[in-house]
């Protein structure tokens, strides 16, 4: 009867494994559009990426309102997807609510920290990014001034402002910084008219490289640059394509990598919750150098900028991060 039970615990047990392993992860894709040439983007792409390498599925959810959050996850959870990643700061406290009633699901939501047994939360030093996008673009400027455009006002996007002007007032303290945010709810993620308006008004104050952290909006703004004779920073994927000659660098933030390795993590049994910070020094955030932008990038500029990066990741350059306090030293 003891071996008879334990024969049957173990087959259990092997089934659960086997279902565990059997299980599809996936993907929420946040407001503003899969294919925002930006953040979401690069989520789909590190999904995709898996996939290709894997040849297995994935299950993906595109966000169309607020309201379709909380349903989203708990119908992900529910069809058996893990691990679930949810992308975007603005899902947290949703999250919070949802991944207890699912304890054997795991998450992954990037850009924020929820702080539950089965969520792995991932986070990046934007302002370290922004901080070399910004040396570079107060050696490429001419005028001595230039812009930033946020999508959303919210703290994030102001660490991203605050890494740049410090960057920017490393290599010239005597700059000038202008910064717009486009609005103050989501509908500011996709909204590439007013980004381009901003734009110009940023180029009418004397801005000759303007950067934009907005998502789609940001579209708009590159455009703008591009239009008008000025520079621009793209951001989260590389868009120094979308105007060759013309996007003098982009920040880079390796969402794709964090969506691919918890995507690869979950199936090899590896998955680890809790907090996983992407910087300088492990590849979450970089400056991008291609055949797009190389004529824009000087000897003297790509020297400043390793020069830069290498003293941010020995702690020699200290850059401030906007969200421990609120407050930004290059104001």
């Amino acid at each position: 009867m003891t071996i008879q039970t334990s024969l049957a615990g173990a087959a259990a047990a092997l089934a659960l494994a086997a279902g565990a392993a059997a299980a599809e992860p996936g993907l929420i894709i946040d407001l503003g559009g899969k294919f925002d040439k930006s953040f979401n983007e690069s989520a789909y792409n590190g999904a995709q990426r898996w996939a290709g390498e894997t040849g297995e599925k994935y299950r993906e959810s595109e966000l169309q309102s607020e309201a379709q959050r909380e349903q989203s996850m708990r119908r992900m959870a529910e069809t058996g997807s893990t691990p679930v990643v949810v992308l975007g700061f603005a899902n947290a406290s949703t999250l919070e609510e949802v991944a207890p009633d699912y304890p054997d699901t795991m998450f992954t939501i990037v850009d924020m920290v929820v702080d539950q047994p089965n969520v792995q939360s991932v986070v990046f030093q934007e302002h370290e990014g922004s901080f070399l996008v910004g040396v570079l673009a107060a050696m490429a400027s001419k005028t001595g001034t230039v812009s930033f455009v946020g999508g959303m006002d919210v703290p994030l996007i102001s660490k991203f402002a605050c890494g740049y002007a410090q960057g920017v007032k490393y290599v010239n303290p005597d700059a000038k910084v202008i910064v717009n945010m486009t609005g103050t709810t989501p509908t500011a993620w996709n909204d590439p008219v007013t980004g381009g308006e901003l734009t110009r008004t940023q180029i009418s104050q004397g801005s000759d490289v303007v950067y934009a952290a907005a998502g789609g909006t940001g579209i708009g703004v590159l455009q703008a640059a591009a239009d008008e004779g000025i520079l621009s920073i793209g951001v989260d994927s590389n868009q120094n394509y979308l105007h060759p000659g013309k996007v003098l660098t982009s920040m880079v933030k390796r969402v794709d990598n964090a969506v691919y390795e918890a995507f690869k993590t979950g199936g090899d049994g590896d998955f680890q919750t809790g907090l996983k910070v992407m910087g300088l020094d492990n590849g979450g955030v970089d400056w991008a150098l291609d055949e797009y932008n190389a004529s824009l990038i000087t000897p003297e500029m790509k020297t400043a900028v390793d020069d830069a990066k290498a003293k941010i990741i020995s702690g020699e350059i200290s850059v401030h991060d906007y969200t421990t306090d609120g407050k930004c030293p290059a104001f």
